[in-house]
């Protein structure tokens, strides 16, 4: 795996650099904001995945990760966030992040994150190609084929989703109507407990329904005090 890091601090990319050769990664690391981009967009297939910090000189990690999902909607970005920012960590995710790692942190942290993320990736290379266009999720009003990635809900595609949205609409759409806890959604859908840390579930799911709703109603419904569900079923009559 190809792993670019945008990080200015130089120390914390030499000890992180120790931890990612005993995993056998291959790392690029910039210590600029506007490099680190620069690098990203002239060799945007070479790289798997982004460890991206939001203070960075000449630009900050917010605008890259903006600019890299006008390019990428896939490669998976985590981001690097201080200690008790919750806005930068949800506005962070908002914009296209995946995950977020909060300073300071240990470099086994974020080897397990990146190691979730890449697991997911994996399942959807390896499945089997002969399964390819047979939809896995087959509701009223939406169609999903995991090994594309390919999304049809009300007989349009639905484009621009991160691996993270993606993976949490598979994961309610694939048990309709069934309620799910945040809790539970941490678990599933990012493989490891983020001990109660329940706005990294409602900030994506904001940002999946405003993509939902560009194709028609609402089929991502809130269930208050419990959680949320997937029902397109009285979504157009």
């Amino acid at each position: 795996m190809k792993i670019l890091m945008i990080e200015d601090n130089e120390s914390v990319c030499e000890m992180i650099e120790m931890f990612f050769l005993k995993e056998e990664w291959e790392a690029t690391f910039v210590h600029n904001g506007k490099k680190g981009l620069e690098t990203y967009l002239n060799h945007p297939d070479e790289f798997d995945l982004i460890v991206l910090d939001i203070m960075l000189p000449e630009m900050d990690g917010m605008t890259i990760c903006k600019e890299i999902r006008k390019e990428s909607k896939h490669v998976p970005i985590i981001m690097l966030t201080a200690k008790d920012t919750e806005s930068d960590e949800v506005i962070g995710l908002e914009i296209g992040a995946d995950d977020y790692v909060t300073k300071p942190f240990s470099p086994l942290t974020l080897v397990a994150r990146i190691k979730s993320l890449k697991r997911r990736a994996e399942v959807v290379n390896d499945a089997d190609s002969n399964t390819q266009g047979q939809y896995e999720v087959d509701t009223q009003h939406l169609k999903l084929d995991r090994n594309t990635r390919e999304v049809l809900l009300y007989d349009k595609p639905l484009e621009g989703l991160t691996p993270k949205e993606f993976d949490l609409l598979y994961t309610l759409a694939n048990s309709p109507r069934r309620v799910f806890s945040r809790e539970q959604l941490l678990q599933m859908v990012w493989d490891y407990e983020y001990f109660g840390d329940e706005r990294t579930v409602d900030a994506h799911i904001k940002k999946l329904r405003q993509k939902l709703v560009q194709n028609g109603p609402q089929v991502i419904h809130t269930v208050w005090g419990v959680g949320y569900k997937f029902d397109d079923t009285g979504a157009i009559e």
